[in-house]
């Protein structure tokens, strides 16, 4: 997704949003695999 930084003079520059992305260890059938995953990701997979 992509916007505009806006300064406090309100100058508009290019932006990107971009997901925040973590690596972390998840357990999967009982083996630890290493993965990138968002941060949102991982607060659900917390909830479970």
């Amino acid at each position: 997704m992509s916007g505009h930084n806006v300064s406090f003079s309100q100058r508009k520059t290019k932006r990107q949003f971009r997901p925040n992305v973590q690596r972390t260890t998840i357990y999967e059938d009982g083996r630890r695999i290493r993965r990138y995953v968002c941060t949102r990701c991982l607060k659900t997979m917390a909830k479970a």
